[in-house]
């Protein structure tokens, strides 16, 4: 009879450090952040930070002023989980905390700094469903209390020069409105914690609202879909594309797109129930007209366009009580 007791699975190792590549040229210049896989199964911007290091490495880009630093994997947790999120969604509710109650808690703590120490970010995403590629800003110059931002200019030239034609803004005030909804009426989420962060009003602070906050500017790329293989190519881009539009490096700066389209995101919807459905495959940017039934609650209720305009980050997996999908106009 074989007594041998089963071997017992190994708890998988959390990570312990944040890696970081720092390139300073001999000349001054501005300060350059280039972050990928903030969420751990977006890995286009990983792998295009790889094979730059090594273009880099080997002369064939050359860094010649300024200093520019590259954080392949911004969430090494999510990303060795190969899932979105460690513990929580690292790009929203970004600060440092005096007391980390979470594995991205103590990531931020490293990484908020890291964002002080620089001028200017560019952080790389995909996304869920199909669609084109499309750069987010930030809001207009202004002194309010939501966002006050006087680098618009600098901004949307580097947006311009990212690749995309497609230009989305109005990320911060949209998700603000979200969270006062949820505070209003919480939707079921895990645990306290959960819970309090959702309807936290910094919640929707990620990585480029946080870098605005301490007088700095980004731009967040949305390089394709997950699988798609030309969203490496995107970031790649993109990455050279800012480098040589600072005067990091002697790349050549490519003229702005002759075409672009500005949307606002107006609106988020929430998911209430898992037996939430879209009532078809949506992709971003695909275009609804007012009264047009997006997806159907649980109850049998129909979620409509309030408006002529299109379907943003549509999820079909999305938690409840986590955004289900935006709605955008085109800028007036």
């Amino acid at each position: 009879m074989n007594t041998t007791t089963p071997a017992s699975t190994p708890p998988v190792q959390r990570p312990t450090h944040l890696r970081s590549h720092c390139y300073h040229g001999l000349a001054p210049g501005p300060r350059l952040l280039v972050t990928g896989a903030v969420h751990g199964n977006e890995t286009c911007g990983t792998r295009a930070i790889l094979q730059l290091l090594q273009d880099i490495d080997a002369g064939a880009v050359a860094i010649e002023r300024g200093t520019v630093t590259f954080v392949p994997v911004t969430n090494p947790l999510a990303f060795q989980l190969g899932q979105r999120v460690g513990d929580r969604n690292l790009n929203r509710n970004m600060a440092p905390s005096a007391i980390p109650q979470d594995f991205e808690d103590r990531i931020a703590n490293v990484l908020c700094p890291l964002l002080d120490a620089h001028d200017v970010l560019l952080d790389l995403h995909s996304f869920h469903t199909g669609g084109s590629p499309f750069v987010m800003i930030g809001p207009q110059n202004n002194r309010g209390t939501l966002e006050p931002f006087s680098h618009a200019a600098e901004e949307m030239q580097l947006a311009l020069h990212t690749g995309p034609y497609r230009i989305v803004e109005g990320w911060l005030d949209t998700y603000a409105r979200g969270v006062q909804r949820r505070a209003a009426a919480p939707s079921p989420a895990n645990g306290v914690r959960a819970q309090t962060l959702v309807t936290n009003p910094n919640y929707g602070v990620g990585t480029t609202e946080y870098m605005r906050s301490r007088g700095g500017y980004g731009v967040t790329l949305e390089c394709g879909q997950h699988d798609d293989p030309q969203a490496v190519g995107v970031a790649r881009h993109a990455i050279l594309q800012t480098l040589a539009l600072l005067g990091i490096s002697n790349g050549t700066l490519l003229p702005e797109p002759a075409s672009r389209e500005i949307l606002r995101l107006v609106d988020v919807t929430d998911r209430e129930h898992t037996g939430d459905q879209f009532t078809r495959e949506w992709r971003s940017f695909d275009a609804v007209n007012a009264g047009d039934v997006i997806g159907t609650r649980h109850s049998g209720t129909p979620v409509t366009a309030p408006a002529d305009g299109f379907v943003v980050f549509p999820n079909p997996r999305s938690e409840v009580g986590q955004e289900w999908f935006y709605f955008a106009q085109r800028r007036a």
